[in-house]
């Protein structure tokens, strides 16, 4: 009698060889429904129901975002596909059981001439709006994560075939860039990058005000001051830029597979959900549906 948690855990280890992350997950989202139903006076396992389950369903999604319950009921799929081969339960209360669906919201993106707005604040000839224009617009010109926006290094850069390359994960991708960001990179680099510097040993393609290489908080802060300044009402973080540079390709014609190589995305269903694409040349996907190429 009971349920049976310690022989799941030893079930988990054993049978599916999960993570350490995964066991742990699995674990306590299981506990938390065992909590759910000893409140409702089950103190067995095999006093559930299709009705037991059904109610603590209904009381995740109250509680839950979607992405938190899907989760939590897969758990609950697991623990049940444990008991049922092993024997202590002879049904399954979640073998009919519909998931509610995935919620896939839709990105916060800005228009085109609000990333026109933006890429104009940083204005003056000081190194510090020359280096802020340069990645303002090597973000929007590549849809790069900014984490790797901060980790580019100067050797990372070809601007005579307009290039830059990530590295990563053991792999590495190349990243076609415009003339726009060109323009912004060799001004940058010309005028701006030595001016800042504090030791030549740096090979941080940006760096901050101490020639150390910028951090995520520091462009955060950049990007949070010419949001402001650029009288935009939305809100903008790195990654709304990321959202805008795959948006406005897509809506300029780019076909959905080249937009997923040029994201780095292993799965195309992170990018778009599309039964069927194309793919073409990266390079002349940004060349011909870039807005600022």
């Amino acid at each position: 009698m009971g349920f049976y948690l310690s022989e799941y855990e030893d079930y988990l280890c054993g049978e599916r060889s999960l993570s350490t992350v995964t066991l742990r997950s699995y674990t306590t989202d299981i506990k938390q429904y065992i909590a759910y139903l000893e409140s409702r006076n089950i103190t067995d396992i095999r006093q559930t129901s299709n009705a037991s389950v059904l109610s603590y369903m209904l009381y995740l999604e109250k509680h839950n975002a979607v992405s938190t319950v899907l989760r939590k009921l897969s758990a609950m799929k697991s623990y049940y596909l444990f008991l049922l081969t092993s024997r202590i339960i002879d049904k399954d209360p979640t073998s009919n059981l519909k998931l509610p669906k995935s919620e896939r919201k839709v990105p916060s993106t800005l228009t085109v001439e609000e990333v026109s707005r933006l890429m104009e604040q940083p204005m003056g000839n000081d190194p510090k709006s020359i280096r802020d224009k340069a990645m303002l617009e090597l973000l929007y010109a590549t849809g790069i994560r900014v984490s790797e926006l901060i980790a580019l290094n100067t050797y990372d850069l070809d601007l005579a075939l307009g290039y830059i390359i990530l590295s990563g994960a053991g792999k590495k991708r190349a990243i076609p860039i415009g003339k726009s960001a060109i323009t912004a990179l060799e001004t940058y680099l010309k005028q701006a990058r030595n001016e800042l510097m504090r030791d030549e040993n740096v090979t941080a393609l940006f760096v901050n005000m101490h020639g150390k290489p910028m951090t995520r908080q520091g462009f955060w802060k950049i990007l949070k001051q010419y949001n402001q300044t650029a009288g935009i009402s939305k809100h903008i973080t790195p990654q709304t830029l990321r959202h805008s540079f795959a948006m406005h390709l897509i809506n300029n014609g780019a076909d959905i597979r080249s937009v997923q190589e040029l994201l780095g995305h292993a799965d195309i269903s992170t990018t778009q959900i599309y039964s069927q694409a194309k793919a073409g040349n990266v390079k002349e996907v940004i060349q011909k549906a870039h807005p600022r190429a």
